[in-house]
């Protein structure tokens, strides 16, 4: 068989697989849910202990996983590619055989049959993007909603009591977070200088968005930020006010591990090669593959910029992984010393 006839029953395995995917797609991840439009699921090919990371989009097939940024594809086919750790065309053999399509064992005996389902699976595809195009449209209008209403809450936000359970517990001033009703502490997430989605830190420590808002590639802000400055790029907010107080230098805190590379990049691309960028990344030592440290080297090799990570004394406890986590540590001790 010739390379482009491949390529060609790829794509249309492909094409066929999206019009199956609500069938395919909970035997391949089973422990998925669907979530509007996408489904979510633990990343079976790397260990995820949970779901939250890892999502399809039912709609054009693209999938991505925002913990490993090396992990994203365009299609069904490459996906199970992905998961199945084999060649493509092997993926799209066991799609051809699952929906019984008939495309590889029956081309090469049938050119017109093959003609047909060439046009069915181009139709399809077509199908597939103009879907694909109006779910972004859809995407577009809900981000510009929450935005709005972002702006509306953190104006009514009173500035965050210095007392608050999660501040105390973290041991770090609120600095420019602002405090709404039940305790729920708001983190302003930001691109360009403009708010766009809030997150909120509960006083139980669970952490929220507002739903359908923009999220990747925004960040929240700790000082000033001035040409040719140092500027640390770190995941979470208690994280990035720990360096903001005892560096002295401005923070931007990209809220989680997947975030940190396009947080880095927009920086790098804002203020330029004269900011001196340094990643200050988790060590998630007890977790597989490190997340933590593999985004911060990701987001350090992708700009230019510098990596730092916890120092951890020899007696600090494993279950320890980030700055903040750290400088309770260290108070702790301090308390428990003769």
């Amino acid at each position: 068989m010739h390379e482009p006839s491949t390529v060609n029953l790829i794509r249309q395995a492909a094409a066929l697989a999206l019009q199956a995917a609500e069938r395919l797609l909970p035997e391949w991840l089973p422990e998925g849910t669907r979530r509007g439009r996408e489904w979510v699921a633990r990343n079976i090919a790397r260990g995820d202990r949970q779901a939250g990371s890892f999502g399809v989009s039912l709609d054009t097939g693209q999938w991505n996983d925002f913990a490993d940024d090396s992990a994203h594809g365009s299609d069904l086919v490459s996906l199970l590619a992905y998961l199945r750790d084999c060649r493509q065309v092997e993926a799209a053999l066991e799609i051809d055989q699952r929906l019984n399509l008939g495309l590889f064992g029956h081309q090469a005996h049938d050119p017109e049959r093959e003609q047909q389902r060439a046009q069915a699976a181009a139709q399809m595809q077509r199908e597939a993007d103009r879907r694909a195009e109006e779910a972004r449209e859809q995407l577009r209008v809900r981000q510009r909603q929450v935005a709005r209403q972002a702006a509306q809450l953190w104006a009514m936000a009173k500035p965050a009591d210095r007392t608050h359970r999660y501040l105390q517990a973290k041991q770090v001033k609120p600095y420019s977070l602002r405090q709404l009703s039940q305790g729920r502490l708001v983190v302003p997430l930001c691109t360009d200088g403009h708010l766009v989605n809030l997150q909120f830190l509960l006083p139980s420590g669970d952490k929220r968005y507002l739903s359908g808002g923009r999220v990747q590639g925004c960040y929240s802000p700790l000082g000033k930020i001035t040409e040719g400055c140092r500027l640390y790029v770190c995941e979470g907010w208690a994280t990035g006010a720990t360096l903001h107080a005892h560096t002295g230098s401005p923070v931007v805190c990209a809220l989680s591990a997947g975030n940190l590379k396009a947080v880095a990049i927009a920086m790098r691309e804002r203020y330029g090669d004269d900011l001196d960028l340094v990643i200050a990344g988790d060590d998630d030592r007890q977790t597989l593959g490190n997340p933590g440290r593999t985004a911060a080297n990701r987001a350090a090799t992708a700009t230019g910029a510098r990596v730092v990570f916890p120092e951890w004394p020899d007696d600090a406890p494993a279950d320890l992984s980030d700055f903040n986590d750290l400088h309770l540590w260290r108070s702790q001790h301090r308390e428990n010393l003769p």
